[in-house]
């Protein structure tokens, strides 16, 4: 019962990643709307930065629970339990900055967790688009060619959701100038501009989840 009780659990975080971003999405598209009132769209923008915790911690999760149902499917022969080990800590320690920034926002607590978080990112990427590019070349370690990829892809999710926070990243700024001087065409269109030029990362996000998803579903190679 273990393994297909992971898989469960696998699905669970899918559901919770995808789902909260899709609500995460709706507030952003509400928040953009300059036919609200500025107390309203900041009430939007608090809402959509509590929902974005469900889908940040489903992420964290699904790197020591991917190692795991690799170790438990027998997906990867020769996995040692130190490495799925390593990866919880990795994970939970992923999860554990997540929830202290957020807890701390607007510090430079918050922001040294970021930092910290950014740089994991970086190192995961690179493990997901390695273990997944080395099986494809070479069968090894990860047979399976649907697996491969899904890794593959998998690293490429952290590659994208690098962008969205290098994207991001004026929006700070360009929310306290709306914050400070009031809704007028100076404040807005810049900040519509960098919310427009994030999307097309987000939408990336979700085509590579559903893809994905579909190669996990489907095993179709």
């Amino acid at each position: 019962m273990i393994y297909p009780t992971l898989v469960y659990v696998h699905l669970l975080l899918f559901v919770l990643w995808l789902g909260g971003d899709l609500g995460v999405f709706v507030l952003g598209q509400h928040f953009r709307r300059r036919d609200y009132s500025l107390p309203e769209r900041l009430t939007l923008l608090k809402l959509l930065v509590a929902i974005d915790m469900g889908p940040r911690s489903a992420w964290a999760l699904m790197v020591p629970l991917s190692l795991t149902l690799l170790y438990a499917g027998g997906w990867w022969p020769g996995l040692p339990m130190g490495a799925v080990i390593a990866g919880w800590v990795v994970g939970l320690g992923w999860l554990w900055l997540v929830w202290d920034a957020h807890a701390h926002d607007m510090t430079p607590r918050a922001a040294r967790d970021r930092r910290i978080e950014g740089g994991l990112r970086w190192g995961l990427a690179a493990f997901y688009l390695g273990l997944g590019g080395i099986s494809l070349a070479t069968g090894t370690p990860l047979a399976p060619q649907w697996l491969a990829l899904k890794a593959l892809l998998f690293g490429l999710i952290f590659g994208a959701a690098i962008m969205i926070d290098h994207a991001f990243k004026p929006v700070g700024p360009q929310l306290m100038a709306l914050i400070e001087q009031g809704s007028s065409d100076a404040t807005e269109v810049p900040l519509r501009a960098t919310m427009d030029g994030t999307r097309r990362w987000v939408f990336t996000v979700y085509a590579l989840l559903f893809a994905t998803s579909w190669l996990g579903a489907v095993k179709p190679l």
